[in-house]
């Protein structure tokens, strides 16, 4: 698939967050003529790409099938570390608990196995041994892995659109798309103060998913999620223990209780153990969000995480919204419009995407000048049949 630029442009990238920004990298790299436009500044915290850190990790218990891809994607935040000069990836370890038939646990173990990943098998007796902060269920296993940690959402974003800016790129922020269109075999879009054609679009929309792609009819669900940092009794434990030299990532859910995730003290010992529910949110809108928290909030935030940290009862240093975009099988959206094939869309990560954004960038770029990729990429189909029902 050829791409003739119109108007100046061979690509427009409309949302400039953590997939839309490395997009823009990926397509200013190969030489394209890259538009990108933005509501927003870099970095900021209305959407779902803040909050200082996000785990990122190889043996993958949502699907054996993304691991592939995360081996990219740890390449991808490699190069663009080296390419901004930013710290943006932390290998501190990883650990995924739960009773042994557990998706936590066996998912992760199954994914690790089938891709030959280094990790160990721990019991509950070993987990505590380990890493004294945990107290787990005595019937829980852990499965750990070395080459686990976080990236900084923030400054992957500013990383990248920095990054594309250099390589050429025009980003246009504060500057909020009022509609896009297909024209002919190219797009126009329409944002407060302009207009622009370009012979292909690229859509990351976020938590914004269903009104720009209000077309294709999406089950995209928009919920408010919210993360805690908690005080630890230091008179317990010692800082050490909590910070990210002693303590790995985690994500713990055994028999009936909620999944929690988190992380270790990233921010030294003032700045608060960071954790939350992975899929406990409410219903809304980007533009609707409460981002107020209540007192019940952190109270039900506290008495779950006590129950794996119970050293965790200091007071809340803070608690911040997050916006959640998940599809029904929460799997993400990736591939090319239905109806218009020079619209390549990417959405409803479902809380669990911003591991991937070099690889999901270097995808849209694929799609957007190739018209296909060779990322394997079948299980975000948006033409998949549970999201057609």
């Amino acid at each position: 698939m050829s791409v003739q630029p119109s108007n100046g442009y061979d690509v427009i990238v409309i949302g400039l967050g953590s997939m839309g920004g490395a997009a823009a990298n990926a397509l200013a790299e190969r030489g394209a003529r890259v538009l990108g436009l933005e509501t927003y500044q870099p970095g900021h915290d209305q959407g779902s790409a803040h909050g200082g850190t996000r785990i990122i990790r190889q043996s993958y218990f949502e699907d054996s099938a993304y691991v592939p891809l995360l081996f990219s994607s740890y390449a991808g935040f490699a190069k663009l570390e080296e390419e901004s000069g930013r710290d943006l990836m932390r290998l501190c370890g990883g650990i995924y608990i739960g009773h042994p038939e557990s998706k936590t646990f066996a998912g992760s173990h199954a994914a690790a196995v089938e891709h030959g990943l280094d990790h160990e098998v721990l019991t509950a007796a070993q987990i505590r041994a380990r890493f004294p902060t945990m107290e787990p269920n005595e019937n829980a296993m852990g499965l750990y892995e070395a080459n686990a940690g976080y990236v900084r959402p923030e400054e992957t974003v500013r990383a990248n659109v920095e990054v594309a800016a250099r390589k050429g790129a025009e980003l246009h922020f504060d500057e909020p798309v009022l509609s896009w269109s297909p024209e002919g075999e190219g797009v126009h879009v329409r944002t407060a103060t302009g207009d622009y054609r370009a012979a292909r679009l690229v859509i990351t929309p976020g938590a914004w998913a269903p009104e720009l792609l209000a077309g294709m009819r999406l089950p995209l669900s928009v919920e408010r999620m919210v993360f805690h940092w908690f005080t630890p009794d230091f008179n317990a434990l010692g800082y050490p223990a909590w910070s990210e030299e002693q303590h790995p990532v985690y994500v713990e859910q055994t028999y009936e209780n909620l999944q929690i995730y988190g992380f270790p003290m990233t921010d030294g010992p003032q700045g608060g153990f960071k954790l939350g529910f992975f899929r406990e949110g409410t219903p809304t809108t980007a533009d609707t969000i409460d981002r107020s928290i209540s007192a019940a909030e952190n109270v039900r935030m506290q008495a779950r995480a006590r129950e794996l940290f119970p050293h965790l009862s200091g007071e809340v240093v803070q608690a911040k919204t997050c916006l959640y975009t998940v599809t029904p099988d929460e799997h993400f959206v990736i591939g090319r419009h239905p109806e218009h094939p020079q619209v390549s869309v990417a959405c409803g990560f479902s809380g669990h995407g911003f591991k991937f954004v070099p690889v999901v960038g270097e995808i849209l770029a694929d799609l957007a000048l190739n018209g296909t990729t060779e990322h394997p990429i079948e299980l975000f189909d948006p033409q998949r049949s549970i999201l057609l029902r």
